[in-house]
């Protein structure tokens, strides 16, 4: 379904609120991706031996394909063995990365670029056009963004060993910005090899030319993911800014471990035996923020929003009126209560699909969220032919705030008639049984949870629950005609004025056909050792620049 400056303690404003000055960056490009602004410098000291960072992320590592699968646990582990053509600075911006330099014509429908000298897979294997190119082919099949591209390509063609050009057949304005695409299906490249496996089959072949090394023989999911630092990797010269900037890595071992219990995370953590919890569960924030030697920071200084999908394929929610009913059910501020996000870190009502107290905050067509209706679900799911199956909710019990917000919204959606069916499961195993279109009496299901951050959610064309593209979508699988028309026309419009209106359009019509429900906007509070410095508001957690004190 978003890390620090110097570590901010716990200084969190009252609401989440994008950073100053990016308003009219966002507004107008679409893709600002609210990233912090302070970045520190790039420190050029060596890796020392013995340092070791351990840390405990919101999931631990499931799978590894970041084509395949959006899952967080996913990207984060793209982001440490693998690069991008561009990455997004501190300001939302596409900088290049992997990409040396670029060259595009007057009308923006010709581009060429260049990779930059020396870039080396981790098998030795230098990188070249053709990897460029066959991963783009590859992530423009599943994701969002890489689609809608594609969709806009008339030509992607290697040049030479180290060029690759783009021709357009159709305005798109934002090619850099999709080059750069962080989560969801990020872009990275991968060998050619890798890149020319179908996108339905999950290559397990973690080879990339990131700076850091998977040690694959020492995976046990589950348990804990190993990566070493890249000797080879050659750094931008630029400071780290953003995911942008110079990837200088400072530790010599990085291990991500598996602790699902919140109570185990924090006193770890308390004892020095890891060294940062990215999303603690927020009953141990008020002990950690007392603990000696540790220290809480914004990680995602935007916040992240609580999103309910349900399956559009079977009934009860293939019919829109049912899920309508859920507007009515569900009242945001008690799902943000009951998974114990503190008041000053949650937004009581949020009704926008990209992300209130942004510039595109819109509250176009907003229905239900706040008061419960149980009545008016009532009707509307008589209408929609309801006829008392079970509907099922599926559980990851692993994740604190997923598994609060899922029983709260079950016991709602129960209040309204509806009768839940909530099995539990680790968020790994429920992101393999989400691709299951079965009817919920024969292994499918309903309902779940995710949770998703500024980088998943902030326009139209990010937005990667809000397309509904009929064929070849993400798990639930939503379908209306008319919201990718409007979503498309979003990002081919060139005036300002216009896709401002374009945008209450698209929100509009989403608030009419429900791709999810937004159950939630709120902030959380990573945590780590006090002697751990150079972690920065990333949104998404990286550990380049990171070293122990």
């Amino acid at each position: 379904m978003p890390a620090p400056c110097p570590p901010q303690e716990s200084a969190v404003p009252d609401r989440p609120s994008p950073l100053p000055g990016l308003g009219r960056r966002l507004a107008g490009a679409g893709l600002a991706a609210l990233l912090a602004t302070l970045a520190p410098a790039a420190g050029l000291a060596q890796a020392r031996p013995d340092a070791t960072l351990r840390v405990v992320l919101i999931n631990d590592l499931g799978s590894l394909d970041p084509v395949q699968s959006t899952a967080a646990f996913v990207r984060n582990h793209g982001f440490m063995v693998y690069d991008q053509l561009f990455a997004l600075d501190s300001r939302g911006e596409a900088q290049p990365q992997m990409v040396e330099r670029f060259e595009r014509s007057a009308d923006g429908m010709r581009w060429r670029f260049t990779l930059r000298e020396g870039l080396a897979f981790h098998d030795g294997a230098p990188v070249r056009a053709a990897d460029a190119v066959a991963s783009i082919r590859r992530w423009a099949q599943r994701d969002v963004v890489g689609k809608a591209l594609a969709a806009a390509t008339a030509a992607l063609e290697v040049a030479d060993e180290r060029s690759f050009s783009l021709t357009l057949a159709r305005p798109f304005a934002l090619v850099k910005e999709a080059l750069a695409r962080p989560t969801a299906s990020a872009l990275f490249v991968m060998p050619e090899r890798l890149a020319q496996t179908p996108a339905t089959t999950a290559i397990t072949d973690a080879t990339g030319s990131g700076p850091f090394l998977f040690e694959a023989k020492e995976w046990r999911a589950g348990d804990r993911a190993v990566y070493r630092r890249n000797p080879a990797y050659r750094p931008r010269p630029e400071p780290p800014d953003g995911l942008a900037g110079g990837k200088v890595v400072k530790i010599e071992r990085l291990e991500w471990l598996a602790m699902p219990d919140a109570a185990t995370a924090a006193a770890a953590l308390q004892s020095g035996e890891i060294d940062l919890i990215e999303q603690p569960s927020p009953d141990v924030i008020p002990l950690l923020e007392r603990a000696r030697g540790v220290r809480l920071f914004a990680l995602n200084p935007v916040g992240y929003m609580i999103w309910l999908r349900p399956n559009h394929l079977v009934a009860p929610f293939n019919d829109p009126r049912a899920r309508q009913a859920i507007l009515h059910l569900v009242n945001q501020q008690e799902v943000l209560q009951a998974a114990g996000i503190r008041p000053s870190e949650q937004l009581p009502y949020c009704p926008s699909y990209f992300l209130c107290g942004t510039p595109l905050e819109s509250r176009a067509s907003a229905t239900g969220l706040r008061e419960a209706d149980p009545a008016r679900a009532r009707v509307l799911l008589r209408e929609a032919g309801y006829d008392g199956r079970k509907v099922v909710f599926l559980n990851a019990t692993d994740s604190p705030i997923n598994n609060a917000a899922t029983l709260t919204i079950a016991a709602a959606l129960e209040r309204g008639g509806l009768a839940m069916d909530v099995p539990a499961m680790d968020w790994a195993t429920l992101t393999q049984r989400r691709n299951r279109r079965e009817a919920q009496d024969q292994g499918g299901w309903n309902l779940f949870v995710t949770v998703a951050n500024v980088l998943d959610a902030q326009d139209p064309l990010s937005n990667l629950y809000l397309a509904s593209p009929c064929e070849g979508g993400l798990a639930g699988w939503p379908c209306d005609a008319e919201l990718e028309r409007l979503r498309r026309s979003w990002w081919e419009e060139p005036d300002a004025a216009r896709r401002r209106a374009l945008l209450d359009a698209v929100q509009a019509r989403a608030y009419q056909v429900l791709p999810y429900v937004n159950a939630g906007q709120f902030r959380t509070l990573a945590a780590h050792r006090s002697n751990i410095e150079g972690l920065r508001p990333t949104t998404v957690p990286v550990f380049w620049g990171v070293e122990k004190k």
